[in-house]
């Protein structure tokens, strides 16, 4: 009798729980509109996706999501998602800064959040991360997995905030090995370069030629050529942004986390229960932010000594000890 008891309040605490997260559900309808690239891009874009996935799978609640091709469609998505009563809205990229900052103001009552720039407005969440503090992690990985001395890095649009990964990833290279050097390029100057993996590929083999045996990228879709030049080189590529270590297995020496995932995740949950903050939210080592990615597919590249190297240095960089430059607020890489 009393098991059947303890059987009969389970199941209605379920079905209690169960109704309260239908509640929640109906009350939101989340959208994401993402940046130049699109969502299946193996990198930023696709770290999104699967936030907004993983929040789908837990939760049981739809999200619809749209894949620009051209700039002038930023502030269009955005406003057809508000007016349409989506809410909330996440907008991919610092590109939809100016956007997100015109269609907030229109639409005062809906939630958005924009990844990777601030935007100054009462109803919107900023969330920035601390590029460069992972970046100086996979920089010490790159130095102590190099035999030549010589490693590159191939950076997508030229803007601070990529020039912010390259300072970072100069800062780990050097603190492992003084004296090596660290070849930089950037594919463009417009959105175009985020998706342009034959020219990717072009840089990384010219950093190749020069004597490089691993190469960084940052650089969205742009960065699969950089990584399938590294592979087809016999050198070592490096990931960045979602895990991509899986791509050439055995060729790429680590992917850089960058884990809008999580931004993703945590945007729709909290609209989810009510708690949604706006303001500006800075996601660095401390906070899970960034880091870098270990698995089946690179542990046979990372030796102990490696190993023990990056978790020191992540542990100075958390701890304040290690005080990694940041491009964005001093344009002028000491490194």
């Amino acid at each position: 009798m009393l098991i059947r008891l303890i059987s009969s309040i389970a199941a209605f605490a379920g079905i209690v729980v169960s109704a309260i997260v239908a509640a929640y559900a109906a009350d939101i309808k989340p959208a994401v509109v993402y940046d130049l690239g699109g969502r299946f891009d193996k990198s930023f874009n696709e770290g999104v996706y699967n936030g907004a996935e993983k929040f789908k799978k837990d939760t049981g609640v739809a999200y619809r999501d749209f894949e620009i091709t051209n700039d002038a469609q930023r502030e269009q998505a955005l406003r057809k998602f508000a007016r349409d009563g989506f809410n909330p809205i996440i907008a991919v990229g610092f590109s939809h800064g100016a956007a997100v900052e015109k269609v907030a103001g229109e639409y005062p009552d809906t939630s958005f959040t924009i990844i990777d720039m601030v935007v100054d407005k009462p109803n919107v969440n900023s969330i920035v991360f601390k590029e460069h503090e992972g970046s100086y992690l996979v920089g010490v990985l790159a130095a102590m997995a190099s035999e030549s001395g010589k490693v590159g890095f191939v950076g997508g649009m030229d803007i601070p905030l990529i020039r912010r990964f390259a300072c970072g990833y100069v800062g780990g290279v050097k603190a492992a090995k003084s004296d090596a050097e660290v070849f930089q390029n950037m594919t463009g100057t417009t959105g175009a370069a985020w998706s342009d993996p034959v020219k990717g590929g072009e840089l990384a083999k010219s950093q190749f030629g020069r004597g490089a045996d691993v190469v960084y990228h940052a650089a969205g879709g742009t960065g699969l050529g950089v990584l399938q030049a590294a592979a087809d080189s016999g050198k070592l590529g490096i990931g960045v942004d979602s895990n991509q270590n899986h791509l050439h297995p055995g060729k790429v020496l680590t992917s850089m986390l960058k884990r809008v995932d999580i931004a993703a995740y945590t945007t729709f949950e909290s609209a989810m229960k009510g708690t949604f903050k706006p303001g500006v939210q800075v996601m660095g080592l401390a906070e899970g932010g960034v880091g870098w990615a270990l698995d089946d597919n690179n542990k046979p590249l990372v030796n102990d000594a490696m190993m023990a190297a990056v978790k020191k240095a992540s542990d100075d960089i958390i701890s304040g000890k290690i005080k990694v430059h940041d491009y964005m607020s001093d344009k002028k890489c000491p490194y």
